[in-house]
């Protein structure tokens, strides 16, 4: 068939066929303008720069009064600090001399415009005399610190440490200042998915334009989104996040199109990448419609943390999927023969009919479908179970690598100070000065408070702050059933006598907190993310089986790895160090896990769908839809996989939570839930499965994904 005719029948009404067959008639355009695009948005963002923000506010909620509160009487601004600490074996009055030294090296470095003496000031040293700290106050606010000036304090510091005299730095600026840079995470994902293309499709060529397809999405949705951050709320770890889902999903993508256009050039079919793009192209396009609603259904939660980066990887996902109906048809028309070449090759040198071991697979599955369905189905609730019992909180230097010097200063401030110095709770009395003194002297006796410091009054004597350190670490369960006891019992006793008002702030207030805010809104969220893509799914496959059964086989894989997350990262499994899950990483898996199951359901059964409707026997069905699809699912399962779990070489405790949730995902979604569990399902159900009242059938609109005779 000639190039004129294939782009007439790629060019049929509708918005896809004119967009990619526009790309398919000017390939070289088109692809020069991706890479102008790319090189545009990439320059324009390297001048401008990025203003990422956190917000993580929670208005309504007590730690955020209190945090209101602090920052409108701090007299001197929001600015930033460092942490020095230091510990002598021998006791730090013999190092007192050397100690100073330091401290004055770091007073004149940059924007250091103070240094606390720990010799001098109150608290600052342990009662043994072996530990203690030094805050070193800076002139600008945390987001405007160079890192480079942080890291320059802390190695000036320690350069004088030595054998019997350890110095360490503690805060949020020396946390981010020992973060290593991203990049080795996304290379390996990036490498590992290469092998398995290649592998797959037995060409260096045909393996890279997928790959070509992700990065160029994923590059410029990056400089965009550092533009977006001057107009939006964007928070800085957006970009990992992003990233992490771009170049799964863009390698997902292009790869379910390619390998359709592969399957009918195998077939002998002339006009093969009009026929990719009718039907893959289709399923593609329904299937990041699907990822885009559950993301945006985060914008439900009303949560500010969260927003930000669901628009970010909404943008994300709709950058991959333009690169998917434009970039890659451009690429298939110009490396068009030598990949028909490569592939065709390639097929010759199989020995098997290609789809062969999943028919046998199939064909086990539906003999004895209640066996399969039953134990797979065991095994994701009892994967799930774990997830019950998940306790949410917020990363601090005690999650952190042991090697770091965030983490040993943490360390040394727990064995010096208590467990509690590193988190205390924030207390704030809004009454007069005997109402301050009564809380002090209220929190002292409490027996979950190891100290109090006495009440700091506000110039009209109206606010009074107190921090209570309490006996366990901060991200310790006994640490949130000390702030539920003081808010529910010990203080509304003691304001019924004073009749001031009192809350509780701090890391481990609002943590809980923010668990609270997601709890109750939580019903909304899923109602909104599943009530819409089951009736997405009602109106592709005219059926109300099927949607239901992928709203609960979505809801299994995702408890599952929620679920594996709670054994790994808060039981301490395979050595990770435990701690509390992040708070917004469960919310975060729960939209980007449903939007890519969707992926594999819609690629599956649009394909099972295509089949009944050409044969009307369910079983083969089923059983051609699983051989033509199972190779090509497999694969993108595991190209996900190894992405996604790339980013368990992160030092980011929570990209490592976010990697390890979504490859447990995909993993359990593509070999258990859709190789095993829906043909079992599918063959139980029988021509049932299609079933759809006909009230309904009139009202739903009408939305093909298979558009090709």
């Amino acid at each position: 068939m000639t190039m004129d005719t294939e782009i007439r029948q790629a060019t049929r009404p509708g918005l896809l066929h004119r967009v990619s067959g526009w790309a398919m008639w000017h390939a070289g355009l088109a692809l020069l303008l991706w890479v102008l695009v790319l090189a545009a948005v990439t320059a324009a963002a390297t001048v401008v720069g990025a203003n990422y923000k956190n917000d993580n506010s929670l208005p309504g909620t007590d730690s955020q009064r209190v945090t209101d509160i602090f920052t409108a009487h701090q007299p001197k601004g929001d600015t930033a600090s460092v942490q020095l600490v230091f510990r002598a074996d021998g006791g730090l009055d013999a190092e007192k001399s050397r100690v100073a030294s330091m401290l004055a090296v770091v007073r004149g470095l940059p924007h250091v415009v103070s240094v606390a003496d720990p010799f001098a000031g109150p608290g600052a040293m342990s009662t043994d005399r072996r530990t203690a700290y030094a805050t070193v106050g800076l002139d600008v606010a945390v987001a405007d610190m160079p890192v480079d000036d942080v890291r320059t304090i802390i190695h000036r510091a320690q350069d004088f440490a030595r054998p019997g005299l350890q110095v360490e730095a503690g805060g949020d600026l020396a946390r981010n200042a020992a973060e290593s840079s991203g990049g080795a995470s996304e290379g390996a994902g990036i490498l590992a998915a290469l092998v398995i293309l290649v592998f797959l499709f037995g060409s260096l060529l045909a393996a890279t334009l997928p790959l070509l397809t992700a990065v160029f999405a994923v590059g410029s949705t990056v400089a965009l989104l550092m533009l977006a951050s001057h107009l939006f709320t964007v928070p800085e770890y957006t970009t990992p996040v992003m990233m992490l889902v771009g170049l799964g999903v863009g390698i997902d993508y292009a790869l379910l199109i390619f390998s359709r256009y592969r399957h009918e050039l195998l077939n002998g079919e002339a006009d093969a990448k009009v026929v990719a793009l009718d039907t893959a192209g289709r399923s593609v396009m329904f299937a990041g419609c699907t990822v885009v609603i559950a993301l945006l259904g985060l914008l439900a939660l009303g949560l500010g943390s969260l927003q930000g980066v669901a628009l970010g990887v909404t943008l994300t996902v709709l950058m991959t999927m333009l690169a998917a109906v434009t970039l890659l048809p451009s690429l298939l028309t110009l490396f068009g023969k030598r990949i028909e070449r490569s592939v065709r090759k390639h097929a010759a040198k199989q020995r098997r009919t290609p789809g062969d071991g999943w028919r046998k697979l199939a064909g086990v599955v539906q003999r004895g479908a209640w066996v399969p369905l039953v134990l797979g189905v065991l095994a994701l609730v009892a994967l799930s179970l774990p997830a019950l019992g998940m306790r949410l909180g917020f990363a601090d230097a005690g999650t952190d690598d042991p090697a770091k010097t965030s983490r040993k200063a943490y360390d040394l401030l727990a064995e010096g100070f208590g467990p509690g110095f590193n988190g205390p709770l924030v207390v704030v009395s809004e009454g007069d000065q005997a109402a301050a003194q009564a809380l002090g002297q209220t929190l002292a006796a409490d027996p979950g408070i190891a100290a109090v410091t006495p009440p700091q009054m506000t110039p009209d004597g109206k606010i009074a702050t107190v921090l209570a350190f309490p006996r366990s670490a901060p991200q310790d369960a006994a640490t949130s059933d000390l702030v539920q006891r003081l808010r529910d019992d010990t203080l509304p006793a003691l304001e019924s006598r004073t009749n001031a008002t009192y809350l509780v702030g701090g890391s481990t207030a609002a943590a809980d907190d923010f668990a609270a805010a997601v709890s109750k809104r939580l019903p909304i969220f899923v109602l909104v993310v599943v009530g819409l893509s089951a009736l997405l799914l009602m109106a592709v496959f005219r059926s109300v089986l099927i949607p239901l059964k992928a709203a609960v086989l979505n809801l299994l894989s995702i408890g599952a790895s929620l679920g594996v997350i709670t054994l790994v990262f808060q039981q301490g499994w395979f050595g990770a160090q435990s701690g509390p899950i992040e708070a917004f990483v469960p919310v975060m898996i729960f939209a980007i896990v449903f939007g890519l199951s969707m992926d594999y359901e819609v690629f599956l059964v649009s394909r099972i769908h295509e089949e009944w409707r050409r044969t009307g026997d369910a079983q083969v069905a089923v059983r051609e839809g699983l051989a033509t699809t199972g190779s090509v699912i497999t694969a993108a399962a595991a190209i996900m996989i190894v992405v996604f779990g790339a980013f368990l070489l992160s030092p980011d405790r929570m990209l490592k939570q976010f990697g390890l949730g979504l490859a447990t995902a995909v993993l359990l979604d593509a070999l258990l839930i859709r190789c095993v569990i829906v043909p079992a399902v599918l063959r139980l159900l029988g021509n049932h499965a299609w079933w759809l009242p006909s009230s309904l059938d009139r009202a739903l609109p009408k939305i093909k994904l298979e558009d090709h005779s």
